[in-house]
């Protein structure tokens, strides 16, 4: 049997052809590379899209993210050390951006049916020290982001979406990247918006944190070679924006594909065992990942593996029991651990067949539990 990667980067790039060579070439001749024309097109392009006033391009997903908190360090007056409301179920970017501000994230449980964050445990976490609440759209699922507002609003707290999983997701008619104060987005290759490499964007509606995002990722300038602050090297390159641009106008398209494939993921499968994602709203879920949880994670990953199907784990250890976090590996977040040993991502994309989707629904169908 031929293998169903979890992931076909090849096939889906092959899918914007001839667009995506024509546009990388057109970066070539131009002999622009890096803050060009291309760069400037996108982050109108994609402000338009989310419905924001401005978007800034930068270098990565935890570089938007950890810019935003910097920014808001110094147009707030916040302190190091001063708290940021973090799901523990979330992949470490999100703690890493908050440390690397100088802040300090409070993990908050996850909703036990869709592994988003839990609103009413984050207003137990909130105290004098608290600046903002993180709503990361995890596995493409956007969070109920009304009651997290009014929360944050009752409380003087900004909202940060991490929508780095998130792209095109849609919440009351208005899109992920517009339902905060600020929103980061990763355009890693594997993203439902995803470039030749590593590229990252922030929106928001406030022009001044704008400015100074931007500033902050280009050595804290905002003319060359005079330095306002401590900033980094934080830009997209012309050819990730060149790319970028051939793909936006079909990501709704390539989202709504992706939802067929989950509801014939949801129709077909039928393991006991086998959880599958809880659906509200489809339009605010995006499935970047189809999700499934078992108690047999492990076992049915080697089959799915059997049957040439490839898998992902999003993923295997949650950020407090990371290495990284020695300081927090004693603390129990229950719910989140539980998720982290039963979470397995199947294959969804928007080149992917129903004939192939069907293969691995009856895969998982056909798994015996050891």
């Amino acid at each position: 049997m031929e293998e169903i990667k979890f992931l076909d980067l090849q096939r889906v790039n092959a899918s914007y052809e001839p667009q995506l060579t024509e546009a990388i070439a057109r970066v070539v001749r131009s002999g622009w590379y890096l803050r060009g024309e291309e760069t400037a097109a996108f982050e109108r392009e994609f402000a338009s899209y989310c419905g924001t006033r401005c978007a800034v391009c930068v270098g990565n997903g935890l570089e938007a993210l950890t810019l935003i908190f910097r920014a808001y360090c110094r147009l707030c007056g916040w302190q190091p050390g001063d708290e940021v409301i973090v799901p523990a179920n979330t992949f470490i970017a999100t703690f890493l951006a908050v440390n690397e501000a100088g802040l300090t994230p409070v993990p908050c449980e996850p909703l036990p049916e869709n592994g988003l964050i839990d609103v009413r445990q984050a207003s137990a976490l909130i105290t004098p020290r608290t600046k903002a609440i993180v709503a990361v759209h995890l596995y493409g699922a956007v969070c109920d982001m009304e009651p997290i507002r009014q929360l944050a609003a009752s409380r003087g707290l900004k909202v940060v979406e991490d929508a780095a999983q998130a792209h095109g997701g849609l919440y009351r008619g208005k899109r992920t990247g517009h339902l905060g104060d600020a929103a980061a987005f990763s355009f890693y290759p594997g993203k439902n918006l995803g470039a030749l490499g590593d590229a990252g964007a922030v929106t928001t509606d406030d022009e001044e944190l704008a400015q100074m995002v931007r500033a902050l990722g280009n050595y804290g300038s905002y003319v060359k070679y005079v330095n306002c602050y401590k900033g980094l090297n934080s830009r997209i390159d012309e050819m990730q924006a060149a790319a970028l641009r051939v793909k936006l106008p079909r990501l709704d398209e390539d989202n709504e594909r992706r939802r067929q494939l989950a509801r014939l993921y949801l129709r077909e499968m039928s393991h006991p065992d086998v959880a599958l994602p809880v659906v509200g709203d489809w339009d605010a879920h995006v499935f970047y990942v189809f999700a499934v949880r078992c108690p047999h994670r492990d076992a049915l990953q080697q089959h799915l593996r059997q049957e040439g199907i490839g898998t992902l784990i999003h993923y295997p250890v949650p950020p407090h029991k990371q290495e990284a976090y020695p300081e927090w590996n004693h603390r129990n977040y229950p719910l989140t651990e539980q998720i982290h040993r039963e979470i397995l991502s199947l294959p969804v994309s928007a080149v992917m067949t129903d004939e192939e989707a069907l293969r691995v629904a009856r895969a998982v169908n056909s798994f015996k539990v050891p």
